[in-house]
């Protein structure tokens, strides 16, 4: 499709961190990217669900190299955990800055709070609302640690260690840290257990929100 315009693949993603049952996901970077690449690329969008590939993240190489500043999170959890399959690995000489990580690393860490301050009034206080509430942000969190990790200058392989190493960056208790990661995966927590998680999780997020907000870079 992309032919001698394909510069570069890498795989990236919960997969290369041991999640086998996880989507295999990839970034590819091309010289020029038009509207009849993206109707090629829709017309394999099935196919490649069928053989457990995510869509893959498709950009023009300049403009990649331009958007790293724009999203200092998502490239760097690719930059995190990847491999190169084809052309030129385009994280070997890829820089983040840590001022616009850590900017970016408050900006979703404030959004992540207000998220679950507005998903809890929402609930009207049922239980099941509120469990629901708190393992689907589960994912997002374990992210935010991640990122502070990047941020603290430690990332040990593996999501769980590098999430974990976030949480110890940044202060906070090991055991409400240890229980929503848990919902990362399928869990036998009860949801009256899960919603009494509540409390606690948000007594979290809003200690890394205010250890981010005073981080000096």
């Amino acid at each position: 499709m992309f032919a001698e315009r394909l510069r570069s693949v890498v795989a990236y993603g919960p997969q290369l961190d041991g999640e086998g049952g996880a989507p295999l996901t990839c970034l590819a970077l091309v010289d020029s990217l038009n509207v009849a690449d993206l109707e090629a690329c829709a017309r394999l969008a099935n196919g490649w669900t069928k053989h457990g590939l995510a869509i893959p993240l498709i950009l023009p190489a300049q403009e990649f190299g331009r958007s790293l500043d724009a999203f200092p999170l998502e490239y760097g959890e690719i930059l995190r955990a990847h491999a190169h399959v084809f052309g030129d690995d385009p994280f070997k000489s890829a820089t983040i800055a840590r001022d616009d990580l850590r900017r970016a690393c408050e900006t979703q860490i404030k959004s992540h709070l207000l998220h679950l301050r507005e998903g809890f009034i929402e609930s009207g206080g049922r239980p099941a609302a509120i469990a629901d509430l708190v393992t689907a942000s589960a994912p997002a969190f374990a992210a935010l640690l991640r990122a502070v990790a990047r941020l603290s200058g430690h990332v040990p392989q593996g999501r769980d260690p590098a999430a974990r190493a976030g949480a110890h960056a940044a202060g906070l208790p090991e055991g409400i840290v240890t229980d929503i990661l848990s919902l990362e995966r399928p869990s036998p927590i009860s949801t009256r257990d899960a919603a009494r998680l509540f409390a606690p999780y948000l007594d979290v997020v809003e200690q890394l929100a205010r250890v981010v907000d005073g981080w000096r870079t």
